[in-house]
């Protein structure tokens, strides 16, 4: 579902196949959890890897809920660290971590 997601942030006009409704469908809300868990870093600045594992993490932990939160969190790592850059992992980490405290938190 990351190679869908990859390919839809290079066309998001374009019916990208195997990506769930309800994903699509929460995009715009899960792209502005992004903006606000990481202001320094805007969307179109992200690696478009990063930005899709980050798609999916979210999705998974606020939307879909099968896995418990630290399955989720541990798989966008790993998938960090076999499809991002060197920064990937923490970045991604960074980024979960802090999104999952605040939710939970408040």
């Amino acid at each position: 579902m990351v190679q869908n997601l990859f390919e839809y942030s290079f066309q998001p006009e374009r019916k990208v196949k195997n990506l769930p409704a309800p994903l699509l469908a929460g995009l715009g809300r899960i792209d502005t959890l992004l903006r606000e868990t990481a202001p320094a870093y805007p969307i179109e600045k992200i690696a478009k890897i990063d930005v899709a594992i980050l798609r999916l993490a979210i999705y998974e932990l606020l939307f879909e809920k099968k896995e418990p939160p630290k399955v989720i969190i541990d798989e966008a790592i790993e998938l960090g660290k076999e499809l991002g850059g060197e920064g990937s992992p923490a970045f991604i980490n960074g980024v979960l971590g802090t999104l999952f405290k605040k939710t939970t938190d408040g």
